[in-house]
């Protein structure tokens, strides 16, 4: 299993449990994810720590003073 964090800009756009489906985006040195439709985008990824999977699970939700963070857990 593999957990990634997204940062998510409204409350109630994602739900805990919920499955998902993330976009790969590409850099010059880096990747980047999305959860789609737009709704939380992830960090910056080096090329060796490409994500495999294209699908995950919602494991939590947590708001902090910047924004909402989701996690989300890959069976990779």
């Amino acid at each position: 299993m593999r957990e990634m964090e997204f940062k998510m800009e409204r409350e109630g756009l994602l739900e805990e449990g919920q499955k998902v489906t993330v976009s790969e985006g590409l850099l010059p040195s880096n990747y980047y994810y999305t959860i789609d439709p737009s709704l939380a985008m992830s960090g910056n990824y080096p090329f060796p720590e490409r994500l495999l999977a294209r699908e995950g699970t919602v494991k939590a939700i947590r708001e902090l003073e910047r924004g909402f963070y989701v996690t989300v857990e890959f069976d990779e």
